[in-house]
């Protein structure tokens, strides 16, 4: 198998044993995003609108990384704090996926790394 560990600068570095994204032949599998900015290590909470604003722009940067887009995705997984997000991050979410959206499941979990309210990872294929 032809394997290659994807990693930029342009999204928050691994805050564990894990790789920002892997590609596999001509898939590639991205670990979650947070709404960590790259740039000051600061994270964004509490404006679930910014925060999640944040998430996908990371997602954008790994995948351009990659030589992808947002139109190459086809599989999303959103993972949030509260089902009371959940209005407000399909509303960001459909700015970024505006033609064909991915398939996608978006579940409420307990708790998230750094206590965030927000975690989307997704698989894309060239």
């Amino acid at each position: 198998m032809n394997k290659k560990i994807i990693s930029t600068a342009n999204a928050p570095a691994a805050i564990g044993p894990y790789s920002q994204a892997v590609l596999a032949g001509d898939t590639l599998y991205c670990s979650g995003q947070i709404a960590l900015d790259p740039i000051s290590g600061e994270l964004i909470v509490g404006d679930i609108i910014a925060e999640t604003n944040q998430v996908l722009q990371n997602v954008r940067a790994v995948l351009a990384e990659a030589g992808m887009d947002f139109a190459n995705v086809v599989k999303c997984s959103i993972f949030m704090s509260s089902m009371e997000h959940y209005a407000a991050i399909n509303e960001v979410y459909a700015t970024y996926f505006t033609e064909n959206p991915p398939a996608r499941e978006a579940v409420a979990v307990k708790t998230l790394p750094k206590e965030v309210n927000v975690e989307i990872s997704v698989i894309a294929v060239r």
